[in-house]
């Protein structure tokens, strides 16, 4: 059973965007046969705060934040007026042949300041895919110069996303993205997400499980041998694998493992950094010090691509002392207006506290509400929140944590129930995840919740569950 969408009584405008969004456009993760018999493409025209607008006059509330990016909300003027001060001034140069640009010289200064002690070097890519495709040359290129040169493997974990490049997209741990590209690719190893939901024993503590979760890393390194493993990646909180909090005991047990085996250790922030926890970083909530960080979406909310590898000083100094010329880099390294547009959104972050006010205020308003509203929902398993991240777990029985039959259908389908409620959420699995812009109100959130529960509560009914 589908749901049914609300805007199904397109105007004429609405039909020629469809019409010649399918003639041509081929969309990212999605199936375009499916999307053309369904009807194509809804058209978004603009937005403004937390709030999207269709081709049809459709206001529709954005519980994504975009794809976990718009962090300050949308129709921010400060970060329009930054591009276009840099755009008439200096709309393009590169970073290349001892080149370099006030925006990213700035930028760069700003970022070493506001995250972990020690990642004091910045490489800037696109991407969150790109800022982590980096990352694996730099670290294999320098295991290579300190003489490790079998130091070559990564390790990750089942769900887990880092992007779609084809280092990224290995490191990454769905196996339908691997599935149609003979992925991963060599040297690329995944092992159990910290997910106590669908992973834990019967009776099994979260602390206990978070300790068992860390072993599997240490016995994946064991079994590769450890002179062989270069850098264990992780996001704080699992973001696209379906909003994986990890047990307290978790990155404590991950961090004491890879330096007693001299394993690297990446944060990926792609999606935590920049408020969405409630802390400026996922590493500053789970007190993670890593080797090297990737940035990118709520680095500049989204407004222009950036992305951001944040080097520490063990790698960067070798690399720099004995590395020579560093054979990577991108046409829009540094690029100077969407530098200039980050500055502008950090200003905004730290000037409205955004990430203090998903910690103290909204993130647990938001939390509370959905606990009251769906906490004892005949077909919600688990609501976890932290900051102004979320995923509520829809499962077939509560007490033995049973997931419905056929992974993803009953997600897909209270997913299409969202947008009849005008409302946008994303399913993972069977897991409806949310992260709303940083500024969204309480009278917002209020609106976000009432319209999430009538979606599970259709959702239910179409399952015979009510």
């Amino acid at each position: 059973m589908t749901a049914t969408i609300a805007n199904d009584i397109a105007s004429p405008a609405t039909e020629q965007w469809r019409a010649r969004d399918l003639a041509h456009h081929l969309h990212p993760f999605t199936d375009t046969k499916a999307l053309g018999q369904g009807g194509g493409s809804r058209t978004i025209t603009r937005a403004e705060g937390v709030w999207l607008e269709d081709s049809d006059g459709q206001r529709l509330l954005d519980g994504m934040a975009g794809l976990w990016c718009v962090n300050v909300g949308y129709g921010r003027a400060e970060l329009a007026e930054a591009a276009h001060k840099w755009m008439l001034e200096l709309p393009y140069y590169n970073t290349f042949f001892k080149t370099a640009t006030p925006p990213a010289i700035e930028l760069a200064e700003r970022l070493v300041a506001m995250t972990p002690e020690g990642l004091n070097h910045v490489f800037y890519g696109c991407t969150g895919s790109d800022a982590n495709d980096t990352l694996v040359r730099l670290i294999r290129h320098y295991w290579n110069l300190a003489g490790k040169p079998n130091k070559k493997t990564f390790i990750s974990r089942t769900y887990a996303y880092h992007g779609s490049t084809m280092a990224a997209a290995s490191l990454t741990g769905l196996s339908a993205m691997h599935a149609q590209a003979d992925l991963p690719l060599p040297g690329f190893e995944h092992v159990m997400p910290p997910h106590w939901y669908d992973y834990a024993d019967k009776d099994e503590s979260p602390e206990d499980f978070g300790r068992r979760a860390a072993k599997a890393l240490e016995d994946k390194i064991l079994a590769l041998g450890a002179d062989k493993v270069a850098a264990f990646i992780g996001e704080p909180i699992m973001g696209a694998g379906g909003v994986i909090i990890p047990p307290e005991s978790y990155w404590p047990e991950v961090q004491r493992i890879c330096r007693e085996h001299d394993v690297l250790l990446i944060c990926d922030e792609v999606i935590c950094g920049f408020g969405r926890t409630g802390e400026r970083f996922g590493a500053d909530l789970f007190g993670i010090r890593p080797d090297a960080m990737t940035l990118a979406k709520g680095i500049t909310s989204g407004y222009l691509p950036l992305s951001a590898v944040m080097i520490g000083d063990r790698l960067a100094e070798l690399l720099i002392d004995a590395g020579g010329e560093f054979q990577h880099g991108y046409t829009y390294s540094g690029h100077p207006v969407a530098c200039a547009v980050a500055l502008a959104n950090l200003d905004i972050l730290e000037g409205e506290a955004l990430a203090e006010r998903a910690r103290d205020e909204t993130g647990p308003l938001l939390a509370a509400k959905l606990q009251e509203a769906l906490g004892d929902h005949p077909i919600v398993g688990e609501i976890r929140c932290r900051g102004l991240i979320g995923g509520i777990e829809l499962v077939a029985d509560k007490a033995t944590r049973r997931h419905f039959p056929g992974t993803g259908k009953t997600g897909g389908l209270c997913r299409d129930f969202c947008l009849e409620q005008s409302l946008v959420m994303r399913a993972v699995r069977d897991v409806m995840v949310f992260s709303p812009p940083l500024t969204i109100s309480a009278a917002e959130i209020d609106q976000l919740v009432e319209r999430a529960a009538k979606a599970i509560d259709q959702t239910a009914e179409a399952l015979g569950r009510r």
